[in-house]
């Protein structure tokens, strides 16, 4: 099993989500508390933002000129959610640090109670760099020979090559038999014109990402095992990742890309 990504996409990152049912209270204190402690952890991560939704604690990210992917790390707070992001880690592991720390320290400075937990994710995330049409790249890509190839070849008939200008598959399922671990996968076009016709060589490259995301549903007895459930989530995704996420989603995608098979 690959513990660098890096291979497979111009950028991969890997985040974790809490989603509460609650509110957090927001205070100065508490918020700020929290990020001292990471800070502790993670010296580089020096960086206080506030959005219009969220407080965000970052590490700043590499020169853009840096000759390899740039890294960062980030933390951030919401009303109902405390998530952190890895981008570019050296390895998984090295990804896999920042989102145990925030878990063991989130639910201390931030109060939050086992009931108050609706679920727990990993996220992981790769970025590939396409030119042109991003939706007719991902149909090519994966729905070539197809009942869905058929569908748009049958609703556009006098077109040699229909122009499609909607591809982004999501599929959901659920990983045991009381659904509370799910694996969510999903495509994410960009730079597509309502015409159909790509931007990206206008305007350069823009990524097609490739999300796959492992969730856990409550109930939730203790907060000291939000560890442990992080670990089975990982134990998962890293699964799919390689029997499913690569070969059956990356590896056709960058073809499509070499190849040349921008779409219209």
């Amino acid at each position: 099993m690959p513990t660098d990504y890096s291979t497979f996409a111009a950028d991969y990152y890997i985040n974790q989500r809490i989603n509460l049912k609650m509110d957090i209270p927001m205070r100065r204190d508490t918020v700020l508390s929290l990020f001292d402690r990471i800070r502790r952890d993670q010296p580089a991560m020096d960086r206080f933002r506030r959005y219009s939704d969220e407080l965000a604690l970052e590490s700043r990210p590499q020169s853009a000129s840096s000759p390899t992917p740039q890294a960062q790390q980030w933390v951030a707070v919401r009303r109902t959610s405390v998530r952190s992001g890895s981008v570019n880690p050296e390895t998984t592991e090295a990804g896999y640090k920042l989102h145990r720390l925030v878990l063991e320290s989130a639910p201390f400075f931030l109060d939050i109670s086992p009931l108050d937990v609706d679920h727990i994710e990993a996220l992981y995330g790769f970025d590939l760099l396409a030119q042109g049409n991003h939706d007719a790249i991902v149909f090519n890509a994966l729905y070539g020979g197809s009942a869905l190839a058929e569908v748009a070849a049958a609703a556009a008939p006098a077109a040699r090559h229909p122009a499609i200008v909607e591809c982004q598959p999501l599929l959901g399922m659920a990983l045991t038999d009381e659904a509370d671990m799910q694996a969510h996968f999903e495509v994410k076009t960009r730079s597509t014109s309502r015409s159909g016709r790509g931007i990206g060589s206008e305007f350069g490259e823009q990524p097609i990402s490739v999300y796959l995301v492992v969730r856990r549903y409550g109930s939730f007895t203790d907060m000291h095992a939000l560890s442990g459930v992080f670990d089975q989530l990982t134990q998962h995704a890293e699964r799919l990742v390689e029997n499913v996420v690569i070969p059956k989603l990356l590896a056709p995608l960058r073809d499509a890309i070499a190849s040349g098979g921008w779409g219209r």
